[in-house]
C-alpha cells in the first residue's frame, strides 16, 4: 500500500473536499461543513482503529478500493490529478445575459470539456481567462485506445493499447502508465476531438459576436479560428517542478549527476536525452582537463612536441570512445524509456511512432503510405520513384546551401577577418565588430527560413527527419561564421600567439557572454510582459479603488514566459538547437585547435558542469513547459560530432607539423608526406575504436532475443491450441 492510503481518514478528507468543489457550494459553507466532517472522522479514527485503518477501511467501504483510487486519480499515490493543459480564452465582460449562458463559447467549451471526462479549473486572470484541463486515467486510456497507440508489454512486444487489458504493459519509471509525450498526445485527441455530432449548426456567442459551430466540425478548431481561444499550452506540475528543482536544478554538489528518469517523465524523452549526453560528455572531458592542463602548464623542453602529438592522438582516441560509449548508453536509455530501436539504428525513429508528434492515428498514416486495404495498393515503382526522388531532392537542397555558403559567406567571413587583423584601433574593432554581429544574425535568419523552405520539399519521413536534415543545413553556415577567422588566423598569418588570443577570446568570453544572454533575456521578456499587463489592468481599473486587488495567478505567469524556441526555424527545432549548436561549437573549437590550446578543455569543463544547472534552471522557473517531442537521441548532431573529430584530425596534423621557431613564425618543414601519414593512422584508429566498441551492449540484445522467443512460443501454443480445437469441433460434428 502507498504512503498516501495508509491514513484511509485523510483519503476521506481529500473526498469530502472534492465533493465540495463539485457541488459549486459557497466558500464559507465549504470551510464550516469541511471542519465539521473532519472533527467526525478524526472522532470515528479514535473510537474504531479497525474500520480506519488498513484493509479494515476498504473492508468497510467497498466501492472505495485501491483500484479506484488509483482510477480517479491517474497515477498510483497521487493524491490529485494534476492539471497539465493551459487553454487561454478571454477574460468575460460581465455583460452576458442569464438567457445567453447556454450559448456562451466559453460556457459551451467548458462543459464540452468536461462531458469528455476532463476535469476542469478556470482561472480568472488580470487579461485574460485560463481554463487547465487534467484527466483521470480512465480518461487518458480510453483516448490512448482511440488513437492506437502502441505501448510495451510484459514480454517486451508493443502492442496496440487496449483499456480492458491495462495489467498487461509495463509501467514508466517513475510507475506511472503513460509517458508525458502520450499523455500529451491523448489530451490533445480529446480536446481537438469534440466535434459538433449534429446535424444542425449551433450559433454560438461571444461578446455580442456569433460563431456558427458546424457539424462535424472540431469546437476548439473554430474558436481558434475566431481568435476566441488564443492559445493551448503545457503547464507545470507545480509539485513535480519543486521536486526537480530541488534534485536538478540547485543540486551543485554533485557536479554532473542528475535525475534523468525524472526529467524524461516530466519533460519527455528528447530533452532527458540530451542533458543525459551533456552529463556524460561533461564527466569524460575530465581525462583532457587533466592532460591538457599538464601540458599548457608545464615545461618539458625538448620533448614538447612529442608530449602535443601524444596529447592529440590520446584526444582523438577519446572522442572516439566517448561516441561510441555514448551510442550503448542511449541504447539502454532507449531500453529503459520503453523506445525500442532496431540495432544499428539509434540515429533513426520507428516509421509509424515517430509521427504521434503530428497527433495522427496509425490507421490514418497507414493510409497515407498506401497500407490501407481500402484504398488502391502501391506498387514496387511508386515506392521506388519515390525514395529515388526524396534522395535526389536531399543532394539538390544539400548541394544550394553548400554552393551559397562558399560563394557568399566564405569571401564576407575572410574579409571581415582581414579588417579586423589589419585594423590598430581599439574602438575601429569594436565598431566593426557590431556591424559583423549584426549582419550575421540577420544572414542567419535568412539561411534559416530557405532551409525550412527546402526541406519542405524533401520526401522525409517524420518530423523528426525533418529538423535533421534542416540541422545539418543551418549547421554549415553557424560552421563557417565561428571558425573561418580562427583558419585564418592559423594558415595565412601563422602566429600562434594570436590564435591562442582567439581562442581565449571564443572559449571564454563568448561562452560567458552567451550563458548570461541565454538566461537572462527569458527573464527579461517575461518581465515586460508581466509590466504590461499589471498597467493594462490598473489603467482599465482607474478610479475603482473599492475592489481588491487582485494578483497574478501562476498560470497566467505560465502563459507569460517565452517558449522553449529556437533562435532560427521555429517551425521544426525548439530550444533544443540552440542548446546542443552550443555545444558542438565548443567541441569543435576545443578539438579542432587542441594542439594550440591544450587548456581550452578545462575551461570547456567548467563552463558544462554550470551549464547543466542553468539549463535545468532555465527550464523549469524562465520558461513554459515544452511541447515533448518523441525522438530519444540526439539525431543529427551525433554525425555533426562525427564530423567534428575528423576536421581535428586534419587541422591537428597541421598543426604539429608547423614547428615553432624563437621568433613564434611556423615553419613547414616536415612538409606534406608527415601530415598524410599521420592523418591516416588516426584515421585508422577511428576506424579501429568504432568497430571495437559495439554500438548495443549485448544484454540489450540477449534480451531481444528472449523476447521474441517468448513471443514466438507464445503464438505457437495458441496455434496449436486452435489447431487441436478445431479437430476436436470436427471430431465431435462427426460424430454426431
Amino acid at each position: 500500500m502507498c504512503h498516501h492510503l495508509s491514513h484511509p481518514a485523510h483519503c476521506c478528507r481529500v473526498f469530502l473536499r472534492h465533493f465540495l468543489v463539485a457541488t459549486n457550494t459557497d466558500a464559507h459553507f465549504h470551510h464550516n461543513f469541511f471542519s465539521f466532517a473532519s472533527s467526525i472522522i478524526s472522532f470515528l479514527t479514535a473510537i474504531s482503529p479497525l474500520t480506519f485503518s488498513g484493509e479494515g477501511f476498504f473492508t468497510f467501504f467497498p466501492r472505495w478500493s485501491k483500484e479506484g483510487y488509483w482510477e480517479m486519480n491517474g497515477a498510483e499515490g497521487q493524491l490529485e490529478t494534476a492539471f497539465e493543459i493551459g487553454v487561454v480564452v478571454p477574460k468575460s465582460s460581465g455583460n452576458c445575459k442569464d438567457g445567453d449562458e447556454d450559448t456562451d463559447c466559453v460556457e459551451v467549451l467548458v462543459e464540452e470539456f468536461r462531458k469528455a471526462g476532463l476535469i476542469v479549473d478556470r482561472v480568472v486572470g488580470l487579461q485574460n481567462e485560463f481554463i487547465r484541463l487534467g484527466a483521470p486515467l480512465k480518461t487518458l486510456g480510453q483516448a490512448a485506445a482511440e488513437l492506437q497507440l502502441k505501448k510495451r508489454t510484459h514480454i517486451g512486444v508493443d502492442l496496440q493499447f487496449h483499456w480492458d487489458e491495462v495489467e498487461a504493459y509495463e509501467r514508466q519509471p517513475d510507475g506511472s502508465l503513460f509517458s508525458w509525450l502520450e499523455r500529451y498526445c491523448c489530451y490533445r485527441h480529446i480536446i481537438y476531438g469534440i466535434v459538433n455530432t449534429s446535424t444542425s449548426t449551433f450559433i454560438l456567442k461571444s461578446d455580442g459576436n456569433e460563431v456558427h459551430w458546424e457539424p462535424g466540425k472540431p469546437l476548439l478548431r473554430t474558436l481558434e479560428s475566431m481568435s476566441i481561444v488564443k492559445e493551448v499550452f503545457p503547464v507545470h506540475d507545480e509539485k513535480k517542478r519543486k521536486q526537480l528543482l530541488r534534485s536538478w536544478a540547485l543540486n551543485w554538489w554533485d557536479f554532473t549527476a542528475q535525475p534523468i528518469d525524472d526529467i524524461c517523465n516530466y519533460y519527455g524523452t528528447k530533452i532527458a536525452s540530451y542533458f543525459a549526453f551533456l552529463g556524460m560528455y561533461t564527466r569524460w572531458m575530465l581525462f583532457p582537463a587533466a592532460f591538457g592542463l599538464t601540458v599548457q602548464l608545464v615545461d618539458f623542453g625538448s620533448c614538447q612536441l612529442f608530449v602535443l602529438s601524444a596529447f592529440f592522438i590520446s584526444i582523438i582516441c577519446w572522442a572516439v570512445l566517448l561516441f561510441q560509449f555514448w551510442k550503448r548508453k542511449n541504447s539502454a536509455l532507449l531500453v529503459r524509456w520503453q523506445m525500442i530501436y532496431p540495432a544499428g539504428g539509434v540515429n533513426g525513429s520507428r516509421s509509424l511512432e515517430g509521427e504521434w508528434y503530428q497527433f495522427q492515428s496509425p490507421v490514418e498514416l497507414m493510409r497515407k503510405q498506401g497500407a490501407d486495404k481500402t484504398d488502391k495498393p502501391r506498387g514496387k515503382e511508386a515506392f521506388q520513384r519515390e525514395e529515388w526522388v526524396g534522395h535526389f531532392m536531399r543532394f539538390r537542397n544539400d548541394a544550394m546551401i553548400i554552393l551559397s555558403i562558399i560563394c557568399l559567406q566564405l569571401p564576407f567571413e575572410l574579409a571581415f577577418a582581414h579588417v579586423y587583423e589589419v585594423l590598430r584601433s581599439d574602438i575601429s574593432k569594436f565598431c566593426l565588430l557590431a556591424v559583423y554581429l549584426f549582419i550575421i544574425q540577420y544572414f542567419n535568419r535568412i539561411g534559416g527560413k530557405i532551409s525550412v523552405k527546402l526541406v519542405k520539399y524533401e520526401n522525409n519521413k517524420n518530423i523528426e527527419r525533418r529538423a535533421d536534415s534542416w540541422v545539418y543545413k543551418v549547421f554549415g553556415l553557424y560552421f563557417m561564421q565561428s571558425y573561418i577567422g580562427i583558419f585564418y588566423h592559423a594558415l595565412l598569418h601563422r602566429n600562434i600567439m594570436t590564435l591562442r588570443q582567439v581562442l581565449i577570446q571564443r572559449l571564454i568570453i563568448s561562452e560567458v557572454l552567451e550563458n548570461m544572454l541565454e538566461n537572462s533575456l527569458p527573464y527579461i521578456k517575461y518581465s515586460i510582459k508581466k509590466y504590461r499587463a499589471v498597467g493594462n489592468k490598473r489603467k482599465r481599473e482607474k478610479g475603482k479603488s473599492s475592489e481588491k486587488t487582485q494578483y497574478m495567478s501562476r498560470v497566467e505567469k505560465e502563459y507569460l514566459k517565452p517558449d522553449y524556441s529556437a533562435s532560427i526555424g521555429e517551425e521544426l527545432e525548439d530550444g533544443l538547437f540552440d542548446d546542443c549548436l552550443e555545444l558542438a561549437l565548443q567541441f569543435g573549437m576545443i578539438m579542432m585547435f587542441a594542439c594550440a590550446f591544450p587548456l581550452g578543455f578545462a575551461f570547456a569543463t567548467l563552463n558544462n558542469i554550470t551549464e547543466i544547472r542553468t539549463d535545468a534552471l532555465k527550464l523549469l522557473a524562465m520558461l513554459r513547459r515544452p511541447i515533448p517531442r518523441p525522438d530519444a537521441t540526439i539525431g543529427a548532431w551525433l554525425n555533426i560530432f562525427q564530423f567534428l573529430i575528423v576536421m581535428s584530425i586534419c587541422t591537428n596534423c597541421i598543426l604539429l607539423v608547423c614547428l615553432n621557431d624563437n621568433e613564434g613564425k611556423w615553419k613547414i618543414s616536415p612538409g606534406l608526406a608527415a601530415i598524410l601519414i599521420m592523418e591516416h593512422v588516426l584515421l585508422l584508429l577511428k576506424f579501429v575504436f568504432s568497430r571495437i566498441v559495439p554500438e548495443e551492449p549485448a544484454w540489450i540484445r540477449a534480451n531481444r532475443m528472449k523476447n521474441a522467443t517468448h513471443v514466438h512460443d507464445m503464438c505457437s501454443r495458441q496455434l496449436l491450441r486452435s489447431i487441436s480445437g478445431e479437430k476436436m469441433h470436427a471430431e465431435l460434428k462427426k460424430d454426431e
